[in-house]
């Protein structure tokens, strides 16, 4: 069912979209949550949003530790509670080869459910936490660019601009519609 799902890369408009609530939990959510494990693993990341895919639902699947008895479906997350602040190297498997720093809470506190509906309420400090928030942020429509300072924008602008060249390479836009002949007065 799930068989043709790819990461897409920035800019695609899709990315930026805020995403909806999911409102089913069945077979097919749980089939998406472990198709999405396959790719975050394929592509060695430790998290992947719906979005990410072209799927504006609010889910993300996520293992911080590598062991694939850590692997987590998140459903609906709402994070609270968070507090302290932390510099870390971050990644984005829709922005490939791109590596910044990016200022996150140190601690945050997710409440979600998993695949079946089963409510999630977990603590976290560290790359946990800040897993977390990369993936809310994708459901909100919020990119790493979109945390990057002046200074790693301009680092990377050639990066930025390499993927805008290869996507519209990808998605060339259609062609203008032809213009409409004035329409003749009648004279009466």
């Amino acid at each position: 069912m799930f068989d043709d799902l790819a990461i897409i890369n920035y800019p695609d408009p899709r990315l930026q979209k805020v995403s909806a609530p999911v409102e089913q939990f069945d077979e097919s959510l749980a089939e998406l949550g472990a198709k999405m494990l396959v790719l975050m693993r394929a592509a060695k990341g430790v998290g992947l949003a719906a979005p990410q895919l072209g799927i504006n639902r609010r889910l993300f699947v996520m293992n911080a530790t590598g062991d694939p008895g850590d692997d987590l479906i998140i459903v609906n997350p709402e994070l609270s509670d968070m507090e302290g602040s932390e510099e870390g190297e971050e990644g984005c498997l829709s922005l490939p080869e791109l590596r910044v720093q990016i200022e996150r809470s140190k601690h945050a506190r997710l409440h979600a459910f998993d695949a079946r509906g089963n409510p999630i309420d977990r603590v976290a400090e560290g790359y946990e936490a800040r897993i977390w928030q990369h993936e809310f942020d994708h459901l909100n429509g919020i990119l790493l660019i979109d945390r990057m300072g002046a200074v790693a924008r301009a680092l990377h602008r050639g990066l930025l601009r390499d993927l805008e060249a290869k996507y519209a390479e990808l998605h060339p836009p259609p062609p203008p519609k032809p213009a409409a002949r004035p329409r003749k007065r009648r004279v009466r």
